[in-house]
């Protein structure tokens, strides 16, 4: 299909609007520029004020990171943190409890697909991460193809072609195109925008600061939609896969979308104000202040949990004889808060009884908390642990 639109009264600084049908009705779908913008955008020094000082935030967060014994855990929970948080922002109800309670093959307190959307995007971000450290691959559409295969393989989405651009147009907001609040590009310039988007994260035309790349590109993706579901998740997944490649961050250990959860209107509205105002720079100040604020927040949080670990740690090494099993399951419970004893018995090769005993003392110690009331099949949290991790993730 040839552009319909009008050089002078269509074109916007951002992009430019064509003339499509689709449900039976013409619409005017929106075609983003190639980046990066044109003519360049004018930074002042605000703007790299505050660019400078989330990339502080960043450095701190990786530093902080490193003082942990196990920085897997650290690693593992930021991942699962943005999985939920990012998957509540398209309107999934887990919790972290849940989560656990899924992967221990327990039943959540929450509809299956909920708690499996959340589960595909731990898998989704693992892979790519996975890709680009393990397969040396670069950020680019096959990899980002593979992602969006891996989210959507299980559970909803999986008749929403997995790990294929789409071939017919979409629309966000409204229950039809015709009141849509915004309409993506048409299904044939799909293709030539996310290679635009390729040539852009690989430098070309010309390097880009990491954050501004990062910034950039998740507008491009989300204005693009280039899937027929789980754009909004991909997207910022994205903006993980960039800062880690680009060694802004050793690891994935920032949950940007806490920030985009607390702000939901206005990151929507950012996004769209880009489209339709071109504009940028207010685009880059909400961004880099989510950066900073995240950064710094993921970094108390890994302070709070090692103070949380060395404090329990203490009390148990006081438990006599019963201190290095105590401490093995301690260790367990760090992994996973959420436990049943038939599970650590599997898992640890400690009799029952003995687990039973143990966690008997966890719960006078104050460190872990039965939660069934249950004679049987009882479940033990590692509580104040819990809290901390989900903080913020509240369902909205």
């Amino acid at each position: 299909m040839k552009d319909n639109f009008n050089n002078t009264s269509n074109v916007t600084a951002s992009g430019k609007y064509v003339i499509t049908s689709t449900a039976g009705e013409e619409v005017r779908a929106f075609v983003p520029n190639s980046l990066p913008p044109h003519p360049p955008m004018q930074l002042d020094p605000g703007i790299y004020d505050i660019m400078e000082r989330a990339n502080r935030a960043l450095g701190r967060l990786d530093g902080v990171s490193s003082l942990l014994p196990d920085p897997s855990l650290f690693i593992n929970f930021s991942v699962r943190k943005e999985a939920l948080l990012s998957s509540q922002i398209e309107g999934t109800q887990s919790s972290f409890s849940d989560l656990f309670l899924f992967e221990s093959e327990q039943a959540p307190g929450v509809p299956l697909d909920d708690v499996q959307e959340v589960s595909n995007y731990v898998a989704a971000m693992s892979h790519g991460l996975k890709r680009l450290r393990e397969d040396d691959f670069p950020v680019s559409l096959r990899l980002i193809k593979e992602i969006h295969e891996v989210l959507l393989r299980k559970g909803r989405g999986g008749d929403k072609q997995p790990g294929e651009f789409r071939r017919s147009q979409n629309w966000i907001g409204g229950s039809r195109p015709g009141d849509a609040r915004f309409v993506p590009p048409p299904p044939e310039s799909v293709l030539s925008c996310m290679a635009n988007l390729e040539e852009f994260l690989h430098d070309k035309p010309e390097p880009t600061p990491v954050l501004i790349k990062a910034a950039l590109a998740h507008v491009q993706f989300e204005t693009i939609h280039p899937f027929l579901d789980g754009n909004g998740r991909i997207g910022r997944i994205l903006i993980t896969l960039i800062l880690c490649a680009e060694e802004a961050l050793q690891e994935p250990l920032l949950y940007l979308s806490l920030y985009f959860k607390r702000n939901r209107d206005e990151y929507y509205e950012r996004l769209q104000r880009v489209r339709t105002h071109s504009e940028w720079i207010l685009w880059l100040q909400f961004f880099f202040e989510g950066i900073r604020e995240t950064a710094q927040q993921a970094a108390f949080t890994a302070r709070e949990i090692l103070s949380l670990f060395e404090e329990d740690k203490r009390q148990i090494e006081d438990l006599g004889r019963k201190a290095g099993s105590a401490q093995r399951i301690h260790t367990l419970l760090k992994k996973n808060p959420l436990v049943m004893i038939p599970k650590i018995a599997y898992q640890l090769g400690i009799s029952q009884p003995t687990i039973t005993s143990i966690l008997q003392v966890f719960e006078r110690l104050g460190i872990v908390r039965e939660i069934t009331g249950k004679q049987r099949d009882r479940v033990y949290v590692y509580d104040n642990y819990l809290k901390i991790l989900e903080r913020g993730t509240e369902p909205l």
